[in-house]
């Protein structure tokens, strides 16, 4: 068994392979972590999208991992009826709402494409799972309490599905209805969604908690996705299959 975690894009990450004889790969799956972080970070002037948004990079001659992540964007962005949009209200490319769970993805598809079958990939609360854990018992995942992040409300096992949280709790303010840019998002602290791989659960949690309460009945109403939205009073409300997925 193998299990590091390290601080990488601004978060800690975590990674454990159960199955032996993947010690080297925890090494790979870090370093392609910090080629995202060195290429995607709005924080580091050298990075790609930087360059891109200072003009001295046009899209079209982008690398091919930011123009995937770009068509991905678009691709959320016609889905969710503009809810989810990388252009910020300046007109600045911030493409950091689907990148986590793109990263993410990435990474487990590098450690199942080694052989590893057992494993668990956490970034900052975007996370995929494969298999089971080192007691062979299936992964399981604690939604914390966005007003208490030391009590856990709700404890899943995603099964081999993807699960991702959005939420204004930790770091302020920064998911905002792109509709209404000025306007603070009300009424949700917090929504988790689980789907078919971490990448549409990150993508999904960030655009419906963009539309507020009501996203959890976008969550609802589109296939492939569970839900469980906490509102601003403390009051969960959890999607028809959310039920499915949650253990005791």
């Amino acid at each position: 068994m193998s299990r590091e975690t390290r601080l990488l894009m601004g978060m800690p990450i975590t990674i454990e392979i159960v199955d032996n004889g993947f010690d080297g790969m925890l090494a790979e799956a870090f370093a392609i972590f910090a080629d995202v972080d060195a290429r995607f970070s709005l924080w580091k002037p050298e990075s790609e999208i930087c360059g891109l948004n200072r003009g001295e990079l046009a899209q079209a001659d982008a690398s091919p991992e930011m123009r995937e992540v770009f068509a991905l964007a678009e691709r959320t962005k016609a889905e969710t009826a503009g809810f989810f949009d990388m252009r910020r209200p300046d007109g600045t490319l911030d493409p950091s709402g689907i990148v986590k769970g793109w990263a993410v993805r990435k990474v487990a598809d590098h450690i199942r494409a080694a052989g590893a079958c057992n494993f668990f990939v956490d970034a900052g609360g975007d996370i995929q799972s494969s298999g089971n854990n080192q007691a062979s018992e299936p992964w399981k995942v604690g939604i914390r309490n966005p007003f208490n992040p030391d009590q856990i409300i709700k404890a899943v096992t995603p099964k081999g599905w993807g699960i991702a949280t959005s939420g204004n709790y930790v770091r302020g303010d920064h998911i905002y209805n792109p509709h209404n840019p000025a306007e603070t998002v009300c009424g949700i602290v917090s929504l988790t969604v689980i789907a078919r791989d971490v990448l549409e659960a990150d993508r999904f949690a960030t655009a419906a908690f963009a539309m507020g309460r009501a996203g959890i009945d976008f969550i609802e109403l589109r296939g492939g996705l569970e839900g469980y939205l906490v509102d601003d009073r403390g009051i969960g409300t959890e999607t028809s299959g959310f039920g499915a997925f949650v253990t005791q």
